[in-house]
């Protein structure tokens, strides 16, 4: 488990970092699923993103 984060005299949750992690990576998916244009093979893209996206962070909190 990792420890709080230190910004400034201000102490952040460890779940805050795998947030933005989670969020940095899924828009460099983004644009990669925009390039190869993925989203006309689900039925609802930006359910499927939330989705992907709760993965990732999941995924995160697990390994790291």
């Amino acid at each position: 488990m990792r420890s709080d984060l230190d910004l400034g005299g201000v102490l952040v949750s460890p779940f805050v970092a795998y947030a933005a992690g989670a969020l940095a990576i899924l828009v460099g998916l983004r644009v990669l699923f925009a390039h190869l244009r993925i989203g006309r093979y689900v039925a609802n893209p930006p359910l499927a993103e939330a989705g992907l996206y709760v993965c990732i962070l999941a995924l995160l909190i697990v390994f790291l």
